[in-house]
């Protein structure tokens, strides 16, 4: 059991909404694991779907904190400056790029440090400014860190998020139509029409013996459900939505893709690569930073080579996925000692 620190400290997170998301999953774990240590934790964002698995202790509340309007982003900063110095919080710490707006400047008006974290590879533009005022800036990822160098300060640190300490190991699964899996948020960068595609490709083949189980939802999933139409494979194709259950799905799959055209460090690419799921993923610096033969990854926009590989795991030869270095990876509680010990440098 991890000792517990000295005194217990008081730790704002921001991020815009709790729909979908990785940032979302970090933050909700991230909350609870400190709760439980003896932290005191508010949560401030816009609400969503998954505001319900926030442990009773963490503070919730709501501001605009998702809108990219100046003056309801200062509105917001002086609200949450105002918390602040009634209520002795002690930290900011922002995830996404408005809220780092919002905190940096929320910060000097409370007279309180404000972190970030990086959680993603943005464009380069004006957005990313506040990220250089930042205390420090945490990345969940070297090639976050790498992308992001000309706008980050010089107290910068990687921390990769945090696992679930025991997860069941992957077997091949026995009998059953095979079940291709993609896990995350639906929009054009996922690159879930690449996959579509290549199944298309295989089924012109007279390879048909799959089905592609999509879990998750965004502003893309009409336009890719109207795409598996126009390509003939619907009835193959599941829409499953906002999805809990993910462990057991990756059990259940012949393999996990990961399609996407940018990608920080996908939470489901770590949990697949911990269970020792198949997984075959684009060719990526935050993929090539756990990958152990980097020469199976693929192209993120090539659904000719997706189908290859897909075409040889489906005839059952799993050397066509990628390897993962699992060795890498952090558990939750060794993530949340990890930031503790950089909270504690601020307070």
């Amino acid at each position: 059991m991890d000792p517990r620190p000295v005194a217990a400290m008081k730790i704002i997170h921001i991020l815009p909404e709790l729909e979908i998301g990785g940032v979302e999953r970090h933050v909700i774990d991230l909350a609870n694991e400190l709760v439980k240590r003896g932290h005191e934790v508010m949560v401030i964002s816009a609400g969503g779907r998954m505001e319900r698995q926030l442990d009773a202790k963490v503070l919730v509340r709501h501001l605009p904190v998702h809108k990219k309007n100046p003056l309801t982003g200062l509105y917001s900063a002086v609200k949450i400056a105002r918390w602040v110095r009634r209520e002795g919080w002690q930290i900011l710490h922002a995830h996404s790029r408005v809220p780092a707006w919002i905190a940096n400047w929320a910060s000097p008006l409370a007279r309180v440090p404000w972190l970030y974290t990086a959680h993603a590879v943005y464009s380069h533009n004006f957005g990313l400014h506040p990220l250089s005022k930042a205390d420090k800036v945490i990345c969940i990822s070297q090639a976050v860190r790498d992308d992001l160098k000309d706008y980050l300060p010089a107290d910068c640190e990687v921390i990769y998020n945090g696992l679930p300490e025991d997860v069941p190991q992957w077997h091949p699964p026995v009998g059953g139509t095979p079940i291709i899996l993609s896990v995350g948020r639906l929009t054009r960068l996922k690159g879930i029409d690449i996959v579509l595609r290549a199944l298309a490709l295989l089924k012109q083949e007279g390879i048909s013996n799959w089905r592609f189980v999509i879990v998750g939802d965004g502003p893309q999933k009409k336009g890719l459900e109207q795409c598996a139409v126009s390509l003939g494979i619907a009835s193959q194709v599941e829409f499953t939505g906002y999805r809990e259950d993910i462990v057991d799905r990756l059990l259940k799959c012949r393999c996990y893709v990961l399609p996407s055209a940018s990608e920080g460090m996908g939470l489901t690419l770590m949990l697949a690569a911990k269970m020792g799921t198949p997984v075959l993923a684009s060719n990526l610096p935050a993929v090539c930073e756990l990958a152990l033969d980097k020469e199976k990854l693929l192209p993120p926009s090539d659904s000719a080579a997706w189908a290859r590989s897909l075409r040889r795991l489906l005839a059952g030869h799993m050397d066509a996925a990628s390897r993962f270095n699992a060795a890498a990876l952090l558990t939750e509680a060794q993530m949340v000692r990890k930031l503790i010990a950089v909270y504690q440098k601020f307070v």
